[in-house]
């Protein structure tokens, strides 16, 4: 049997996250090729192609036409638009949460994917991770009356992500997609969410489950980590007692974070030479943009 070809993938985005996870997951291979980077800035492209022996675009419509694939590590309303296009050009999607930066945009982006036929999947860095898994195999053997989670932390503050949609919406469009993702995953499909405070300081949402489970989360891009302080949190309570998701744990373990990039980026490639989408496609993309939606609404 002949092995499969690399899949050629095209970069938008030079940005940290492009820096620090897609090039470098891309480039690593062998399942996949880094083609080619596009940017706003055409210097961070050519820095950040050069980095990993690549080319720098400055058009769009030529990385489209180089690639099979599109990966994207820009603001959600950059990625929604350009998106789109590269779904209409036949390509298949790498996308960051959330897809949009609103209901509307998560819509318009499913409904051209679909349209067009094409694979996507989501970059939900934590559904990669071996452990993250094994705690969702357990939970799914777990009877849950209800859950408590904390995903608190102080990355708003200053550096590489304090700027931008960030700042302007906050920890719900940011944090709350995977927070949200693994509460849905682990507990049951969430059905109606609430929320409480302010997302650009603290917020709460209470998350009532297909089944009549009811799970608590807190999130805050603006908490400092300092001392002791038990900054994520993610349990489970029922009739066996309690499940927990050990962050400490799942923080130190860097052979854990490494395998997530590689299974990642095995997973994407597989499901485009299949030609089929994983479960963790736009549609769940687009299930946690209406839970963000209806959270949104609920606030003053």
């Amino acid at each position: 049997m002949t092995e499969a070809q690399p899949v050629r993938v095209g970069l938008v985005g030079a940005g940290p996250w492009a820096r620090g996870m897609h090039a470098p997951m891309l480039a690593a291979g062998p399942e996949t090729e880094l083609v080619g980077v596009w940017a706003r800035r055409p210097d961070a492209a050519r820095e950040l192609a050069a980095a990993h022996g690549t080319e720098a675009y400055d058009d769009y419509a030529a990385l489209l036409d180089r690639c099979e694939a599109v990966a994207f590590a820009v603001p959600p309303d950059v990625q929604a638009r350009m998106a789109i296009e590269a779904a209409r050009a036949g390509r298949a999607l790498l996308l960051d949460k959330p897809i949009g930066l609103d209901l509307a945009e998560a819509i318009a982006l499913t409904e051209a994917v679909d349209a067009a036929g094409v694979v996507s999947q989501l970059a939900l860095s934590n559904r990669y991770r071996p452990r993250v898994r094994e705690f969702l195999r357990a939970a799914a053997a777990f009877d849950a009356y209800g859950a408590q989670a904390r995903q608190l932390t102080g990355a708003f503050i200053a550096g590489d992500y304090a700027h931008g949609w960030r700042l302007e919406y906050g920890a719900l469009h940011d944090i709350g997609p995977h927070a949200l993702d693994l509460l849905d995953a682990a507990v049951g499909p969430v059905e109606q969410v609430t929320a409480a405070g302010d997302s650009r300081r603290y917020l709460t949402l209470t998350c009532r489950h297909a089944g009549g489970a009811i799970s608590q989360l807190a999130l805050s891009g603006v908490v400092p980590r300092t001392g002791d302080g038990r900054y994520e949190t993610f349990e489970l309570f029922g009739p066996a007692g309690s499940l927990s998701l050990d962050f400490a744990a799942l923080a130190a373990d860097t052979a854990d974070d490494a395998e997530r990039w590689a299974t990642l980026r095995r997973e994407f490639a597989a499901a485009v030479r299949a030609g089929r989408s994983s479960d963790l496609d736009v549609h769940r993309g687009l299930h946690l943009q209406r839970l963000i939606d209806q959270a949104q609404h609920t606030l003053p």
